[in-house]
């Protein structure tokens, strides 16, 4: 058995390769076509090649959705039910990546060259709250250690969010002395830049810092990988009668209506 067969270790494999690969396809495509500069543009550009790129966003909003969830199963089967701040982290760990998932979608859909506003909630729901959501899972994986899995796992972890977190600031800070340089310039618009000009050295540092952010941010997801490949989830049908009519029908045997339903729950989690 190859290692991605093994439990639903596919998953954020599969989330961290489509979503890196969407990137890459992204800046490959706006430089072939000079829409951008080729040294380090912003990932997200212009038109046509950014409609199918928010094809490829939309799926890996699906694909961390299900990673989110899980994830959340997985900790609240390794959880009792006494351990009430791990469960309450584990709650709060999977409303945030929803959230942050949910963020990738507003990314894709308004663009940064004709609705910045809400091209920039998109960001902030996605790596603003995407960073607390490492944060709780490295808080989930601190509390965990070492009787569920090891300390390098929760180290590794921390180390991603010390990343995620200083490309952040980074990012931030780099942003703010470049819009103050360039006050009256459409900076969202401006896809060219000419090294020298004013704002160039913190437009750079503001683009290697929103790399560093998304490629740190989803590199957190291939720790999830061993985890993942000890667990699988299973959907079970219930079925409330023996019959599909509104009411009891006289040719269904007497056996097959007092026959016990399935009372497992949908999806069912087990490590």
């Amino acid at each position: 058995m190859w290692w991605f067969q093994q439990g639903l270790c596919f998953l954020p494999a599969a989330l961290v390769v489509w979503t890196a690969a969407s990137f890459v396809f992204a800046y490959i495509t706006a430089v072939v076509l000079r829409h951008v500069d080729p040294l380090v543009p912003y990932i997200r550009s212009e038109p046509p090649h950014t409609h199918l790129n928010s094809a490829v966003v939309h799926v890996s909003c699906v694909a961390g959705i299900a990673t989110v969830y899980v994830r959340y199963k997985q900790v609240e089967a390794l959880t009792g039910e006494d351990e009430l701040k791990l469960r309450r982290l584990n709650r709060i760990g999977l409303l945030l990546g929803l959230i942050s998932s949910f963020g990738m979608c507003v990314v894709a859909n308004f663009q940064k060259t004709t609705l910045f506003s809400m091209h920039l909630v998109g960001a902030i729901l996605t790596f603003g709250v995407g960073a607390l959501y490492i944060l709780v899972q490295t808080l989930l994986s601190f509390y965990m250690q070492p009787h569920v899995h090891s300390r390098t796992t929760y180290l590794v972890r921390l180390t991603i969010g010390a990343c995620t977190l200083g490309s952040i600031i980074s990012m931030f800070v780099s942003s703010v002395i470049m819009y103050s340089v360039l006050s009256g310039v459409d900076v969202p618009r401006k896809l060219h830049w000419t090294p020298g000009e004013p704002g160039y050295a913190p437009h750079i540092v503001s683009t290697v810092s929103e790399w560093c952010l998304a490629f740190s941010f989803i590199s957190f997801f291939l720790t999830y990988i061993r985890d993942f490949q000890k667990i699988n989830l299973r959907a079970v049908a219930v079925v409330h009668c023996s019959h599909l009519y509104d009411r009891p029908h006289g040719g269904v045997a007497a056996s097959r209506q007092n026959k016990p339903s399935e009372t497992s729950p949908l999806l069912a989690g087990s490590t």
